[in-house]
């Protein structure tokens, strides 16, 4: 039978189960990646598991998102992960060397591999050819020991490219198109994979943008098929040798299809607070700009950075705006400084140039200013990420927001031509790019007496209980549809620093909401031993940082009650014991308030028995119907109170074996 190229991906990494659309597969891992807001937890975690050495073919850590230093916290991180990468077995990426994907994708990326990262963008890397998956750090710290990573097999939506994009139209449209039709949850369940003609003329780097933004959709991951415009991009990397052919079967089918005429694009921009509120550019013309961030994991290439510095060239910034670069590797940088007048044209424009890195992305520094607009070639909007509360942040292309930084206000790009006189720029990619690996820490052959070098704000990974019968708790938060892990647990300067210490974070969980959260959950702990969430559709949105359901945990979280959830958020509860109940009557969900006292009575006995859960409202003498999607396996993890303790009982088991 013919294969589209996810199947052939899957198929060559098969470990068990049938690629049929919602049966649970396992897929064995060649590589990981993990970066320091996510990957000092797994660490830790890996610590936990008693853990000698890691199995992947590769495993890189990065340094990119806490990388501001206003006290000791990131520098103690920073030092922490450089040891455990010596004593696991990890390659290190130094501060300031990168933004993790593009990095990876430079250096270590293969076409046919698969990838697991602690990062919900880590499926940037199908942009060559991988099949590369965001999840929860445990999960790939499983990985990393060799285990294989279990996912229900989604379905394969076939996106077929044709045309050609128009000038002052790029990459960044193609995604934000995507998202106008599918929104933040129409691509659950599915992963996209890009084909057609079309493909000719999108870069590597083209596509890294397009695949890594397939997460906002709901997307398990996104893949393209490894061809010549994958061979030009490793060559130009000084790997050429990694290149191998990877392209769908004449006659492949897909599961669903779509196709995008390029020609017919216009330039898109997501409007506040969703990467679903997609909208022409044409529509919100006009509005005065104070802000204009451009680099991040969205858009990284060489060509992003080289476009705008040719269309600022001669002119200067608006008085009104900031406009702040942040470049996603050193090595961009570098290449960026010997391309003629790039780096001089943005440094002479009033351009805001910063170290390489994450930052204003993940909410590490560059807050706009209070109920002000700002433009950002970013992956995500959603309420407060960017630092201030009441952000108004738009998601664009590169052009479109160079194009607010000249004129302070958002504009159509395509109206530079008439008013400012300039065309748009034709970039060539240099056949070889000046490459820098000095960065890169390659781990030691065997270094296994490497001690950990822990700060005061590193914490051991808490040990939880396992799973109760019976449960009486009160409802402590009831949440909306959309509800992202940023709003669950926000990023940022201040938050960020305590992702190694659990018992510190803990104290900022729905801080936006109601900064007494954490408070309120230590008093139900104490007195009824924990509390539950109440949730609409698409529960734990957005990234994939575990913390989101760790620190919960941590405070008492016994399960979510909720309408639907996201792949990862939802994973991420099963991993560390919290019960991710669904509603079976939607309509539920209103009858039920903050305060409500909630009994669940025999839940490992129902989840043995694998019967329904009913869900009692002791203040309304109401009872819910409740249901979960459980594997077997999941099963398990949940009745030891989450994947480390399930982890340590097979261990227990194994080694009791070898002594008999």
């Amino acid at each position: 039978m013919p294969l589209n190229v996810t199947q052939k991906l899957i198929q060559s990494h098969l470990v068990s189960g049938t690629m049929k659309p919602g049966a649970e597969i396992a897929l064995r891992i060649d590589q990981s990646l993990t970066q320091d807001a996510t990957g000092t937890m797994v660490m830790l975690e890996l610590e936990a598991m008693g853990i000698d050495r890691v199995k992947t073919e590769l495993s890189a850590q990065y340094v990119d998102h806490n990388l501001l230093q206003t006290d000791y916290k990131n520098a103690d991180d920073h030092l922490f992960l450089r040891s455990a990468c010596q004593r696991f077995g990890i390659w290190y990426s130094r501060p300031g060397n990168g933004v993790s994907h593009p990095v990876q994708m430079e250096r270590f990326g293969i076409p046919g591999k698969t990838l697991i990262g602690s990062d919900s963008h880590t499926p940037a890397a199908g942009s060559l050819g991988m099949l590369a998956f965001g999840a929860g750090g445990i999960d790939v710290a499983m990985a990393m020991v060799g285990e294989p990573m279990f996912v229900k097999m989604p379905r394969v939506l076939g996106v077929k490219l044709l045309g050609k994009l128009p000038d002052w139209v790029s990459a960044k449209d193609v995604v934000l198109e995507m998202l106008r039709r599918y929104d933040v949850h129409g691509c659950r369940g599915m992963i996209i994979e890009y084909y057609g003609p079309g493909l000719a003329q999108l870069s590597a780097m083209d596509r890294h943008v397009i695949a890594n933004m397939g997460t906002e959709m709901g997307a398990t991951t996104t893949v393209f098929p490894s061809d010549a415009g994958v061979k030009r991009f490793l060559e130009a990397q000084g790997r050429g040798q990694d290149w191998v052919e990877l392209v769908a079967d004449e006659g492949a089918k897909y599961d669903v299809y779509d196709m995008i005429n390029l020609s017919e694009l216009v330039p898109l921009i997501a409007c506040p607070s969703s990467p679903g509120n997609v909208v022409p550019v044409t529509e919100v013309q006009g509005r005065p700009v104070n802000q204009v961030v451009i680099g991040s994991s969205a858009n990284p290439g060489l060509r992003d950075f080289w476009i705008v510095s040719q269309i600022v060239k001669g002119q200067i910034v608006h008085d009104r705006v900031s406009f702040d670069v942040n470049p996603t590797s050193r090595q961009v940088i570098e290449n960026l400084a010997a391309m003629d007048d790039a780096f001089m044209n943005l440094i002479h424009a009033g351009v805001r140039f910063h170290q390489a890195g994450c930052l204003g992305c993940i909410g590490m520094g560059q807050a706009p200013a209070s109920d002000q607009i700002s433009l950002r070639t970013m992956p995500r909007n959603f309420p407060g990420r960017s630092g201030t509360a009441d952000d108004q942040v738009y998601l664009c292309s590169p052009e479109t927001a160079v194009a607010a930084a000249i004129t302070g206000e958002i504009t159509d790009p395509r109206e530079l031509e008439q008013r400012f006189g300039i065309t748009y720029p034709q970039f060539i990619a240099p056949e070889t790019e000046i490459i820098n690996t000095d960065m890169l820490v390659a781990p030691p052959e065997d270094d296994r007496t490497v001690e950990l070098k822990k700060g005061p704000n590193i914490k051991s990974f808490p040990e939880f209980a396992a799973l109760p019968n019976d449960i009486s708790v009160p409802v402590l938060m009831k949440v909306a549809d959309n509800i992202s892990t940023d709003e669950i647990l926000p990023a940022g300067a201040r938050v960020l620093p305590y992702r190694s210490n659990i018992p510190g974070i803990s104290q900022f969980v729905y801080y936006m909401k109601d900064d007494t959260f954490w408070q309120r959950a230590e008093a139900a702990k104490e007195k009824s031993g924990g509390h539950v969430i109440v949730a609409g559709s698409n529960y734990a949105q957005g990234s994939s940082r575990e913390h989101a359901a760790i620190a919960p945990r941590y405070l008492g979280q016994v399960a979510v009650l909720a309408k639907s959830y996201a792949r990862i958020g939802w994973q991420n509860l099963v991993n560390f014991g919290i019960m991710p109940l669904e509603f079976v009557n939607p309509q539920d969900y209103d009858s039920i308030s903050q305060g409500d006292e909630l009994e669940i009575m025999g839940l490992r006995d129902a989840l043995d028995a694998g019967r329904s859960i009913p869900v009692k409202n002791l203040t309304k003498d109401m009872v819910y119907p409740m249901t979960h999607s459980l594997s077997p396996r999941q099963v398990e993890i949940m009745l030891c109170g989450g994947l480390i303790n399930h982890f340590k009982k097979a261990k227990s088991q194994v080694a009791q074996s070898v002594k008999v």
